[in-house]
């Protein structure tokens, strides 16, 4: 009796384990079938939102979309980039294939999109709200194409977003204050060359990870926010090209991680810190021309040593040049034109000396300022890098010094409109890299020196209003492309040279006016 209640209970196990194993194999094939349709509808929605991409633009038979057809998995297709599990795509990459026509919203169906960019294509239209549903989104890239419309305020989903570049295409409208409280991952903000306008939202800080910030060549208007000095990683801050007005915020001149500051071309006004190149000490770019900036050039600068390029041009800034600008070694352009700089001393030009020991020198320009001084002659001293040098419009008087030809490398020499006096040295004749001499409007004298004729790359030759004697030298001949040559109102004599009048590049101006002999009255 026994046994045979046992071999019952035995059967009764057996049946109910195959039950419940057969029910679980159900399970897990209807499950596995599930997932595998749904796969495969998520991967037919990528392959569909593609296509539809594609059809919105109009590209050349040569295009890079031709590989875009039934002969490829999409995820092989030029361009796209998919998950390697699940297929999906993660990132649409179609840069410079001239591209045009309007984006598709169905991009919005590509979910699992991390990188989108589209730079440097002819695309148009508006920039669909859709692209707010791309939320695993942390590239967007749309540069130099033609989109038009604001900025998608949809935008504000996309929490992830690392990198907005939109720069160089034609948005309207006022930066969405409400997008820059969303996005505390986002480092590169850029959204120059627009039509934007409206303020700089103060909302702007909320970008605690910001490094780069990019708004030039738009129509902001208003105060730069003191904001923007809570960004505490700001690297790079470009705002030119706009109509903002009021001074530079004080906690700016604060962001030590600044190494960048550009704000040329606005109407910004007041005195630059006397302490900023102490506070802003890992700064290399500082353009600050084209305002109404006052007061002196901070004697701190000397200290930021790691200054590349210096650009204060058109401004009001006056007294001294700092005298010791020896620290800045790797200074390649320093542009102080279009200043009040200059005292009543006659000592204004000393800090040239200590520019020789600037060896990556490339550019210096000192134009219409008042200095007043004779140059040194370390002048000849400078960078063998430096290809273009304007003094013109001060009071510089004395000879021009000699050994100018040191500066092997000068493309433009400009001179114009000082008190120099004495020869034009000939080593200038040395200086065979040159495309434009401008000498006009001092009180040089003396012959015209031969050796310019081997200038042979010169392009523009000023000699005017000087106190210049004798004969046209023939081997200014030697000129291959000069287009324009002034020596008018000057003393020379004798006749015009056919080797010069034989130059066939000589097509826009010819000017001999106003000399000692009739024969060099004429223009061409």
């Amino acid at each position: 009796m026994e046994l045979a209640q046992m071999s019952y209970l035995y059967r009764v196990f057996c049946s109910f384990f195959l039950l419940v194993a057969f029910s679980i194999n159900t399970n897990f094939f209807l499950t596995s079938e599930s997932a595998t349709t749904t796969s495969l509808l998520a991967n037919e929605s990528d392959r569909l939102a593609l296509l539809s991409f594609k059809n919105q633009i109009q590209a050349g038979p040569l295009s890079m979309l031709m590989s875009w057809n039934d002969s490829l998995h999409f995820c092989n297709w030029y361009g796209v980039k998919c998950d390697r599990q699940k297929h999906r795509v993660t990132s649409l990459e179609l840069v410079g294939l001239n591209l045009a026509g309007p984006m598709s919203p169905s991009i919005a169906n590509l979910t699992f999109l991390m990188k989108l960019n589209l730079r440097n294509n002819h695309l148009h239209g508006e920039i669909p709200q859709e692209i707010g549903r791309l939320t695993r989104l942390h590239t967007l890239n749309l540069s130099m194409n033609s989109f038009q419309g604001e900025i998608p305020i949809n935008l504000t989903h996309c929490t992830r977003l690392k990198t907005i570049d939109l720069h160089h295409n034609k948005l309207v409208g006022k930066i969405p204050g409400e997008i820059l409280t969303s996005f505390s991952k986002l480092q590169i903000l850029y959204l120059g060359h627009n039509n934007l306008t409206g303020s700089i939202p103060p909302s702007i800080r909320n970008l605690s990870s910001l490094t780069d910030l990019y708004l030039s060549y738009n129509f902001l208007e208003g105060e730069i926010p003191n904001e923007l000095g809570r960004i505490a990683g700001l690297e790079f801050f470009q705002i030119s090209r706009n109509r903002l007005s009021g001074m530079i915020p004080p906690a700016i001149y604060n962001m030590s991680s600044l190494l960048l500051l550009e704000v040329i071309g606005n109407q910004l006004y007041g005195d630059l810190p006397l302490d900023m190149g102490l506070t802003l000490s890992g700064l290399q770019f500082l353009y600050v021309g084209e305002n109404q900036f006052t007061g002196p050039i901070p004697l701190s600068l000397s200290n930021a040593s790691t200054l590349i390029e210096l650009y204060f041009f058109e401004n009001n800034f006056g007294g001294s040049v700092p005298s010791d600008l020896s620290k800045l070694q790797d200074l390649r352009d320093l542009n102080l034109g279009r200043n009040q700089l200059g005292t009543d001393d006659s000592d204004d030009l000393s800090f040239l000396t200590s520019l020789t020991n600037c060896s990556n020198l490339e550019s210096l320009n000192l134009v219409f300022n008042q200095l007043k001084g004779v140059l040194p002659s370390s002048l000849a001293n400078l960078s063998i890098e430096l290809s273009q040098l304007f003094l013109g419009g001060n009071h510089i008087f004395g000879r021009i010094p000699r050994g100018i030809e040191n500066l092997i490398n000068l493309n433009v020499l400009g001179m114009h409109k000082n008190l120099f006096s004495g020869t034009i040295p000939l080593g200038i004749g040395k200086l065979n890299k040159l495309e434009g001499l401008d000498l006009l409007g001092n009180r040089l004298s003396g012959q015209i020196p031969s050796s310019i004729g081997n200038l042979t790359q010169l392009n523009e030759l000023f000699l005017s209003e000087n106190r210049l004697q004798g004969n046209i030298p023939s081997t200014l001949g030697n000129f291959q492309y000069l287009e324009v040559f002034d020596v008018s109102k000057n003393n020379l004599s004798g006749s015009i040279p056919i080797q010069v009048l034989s130059i066939s590049s000589l097509s826009n101006s010819l000017n001999l006016s106003h000399n000692s002999s009739p024969d060099l009255y004429a223009s061409k």
